[in-house]
């Protein structure tokens, strides 16, 4: 992976039709799916960036992980959420509520920057656009990653 000098990327991840897994297969199986879900993107990160140490895992809501990545160009970026996708589709988690796979999959969305001095406005401009591209990739199927447009 070739270094982005100072940029940081953002990736939402978002774990496809995740309300019908919980309705069909009950609250508990749901908390295990996401435990499981959670530790297949962690190391995908790990695989994927073997050298740089210097990158966040994160639940950000019931089935919704934020992965923050310093130091890596966009590109990679998406190479890095794409082996997430891939990662967790593996795991072969039954999903029959599922209107996209038949096993649990995610749908990620990312931006990345390159941020400046006191740039927390930036931060949140940058969680919007994963956020933005995340939910363009729900819109356009699920199971995919999507790199921001803006």
């Amino acid at each position: 992976m070739s270094k982005g000098q100072n940029s940081i990327s953002v990736i939402m991840a978002d774990i496809d039709c995740f309300k019908g897994y919980n309705d069909t297969y009950g609250h508990q199986a749901g908390d295990k799916c996401v435990k499981q879900v959670a530790l297949a993107i962690n190391q995908a990160v790990q695989m994927s960036l073997q050298t740089n140490k210097e990158n966040l895992v994160a639940r950000y809501g019931g089935e919704e992980f934020a992965i923050v990545l310093s130091k890596i160009n966009a590109i990679d970026a998406v190479s890095v959420a794409e082996q997430i996708r891939s990662h967790v589709k593996s795991l072969n988690i039954i999903h029959q509520a599922s209107v996209t796979s038949k096993v649990v999959t995610l749908s990620l969305g990312l931006a990345t920057t390159v941020p400046q001095l006191g740039g927390s406005r930036e931060a949140l401009a940058l969680i919007y656009e994963a956020d933005r591209a995340l939910y363009q990739a729900k819109i356009k199927g699920r199971d995919r990653v999507l790199l921001s447009s803006g």
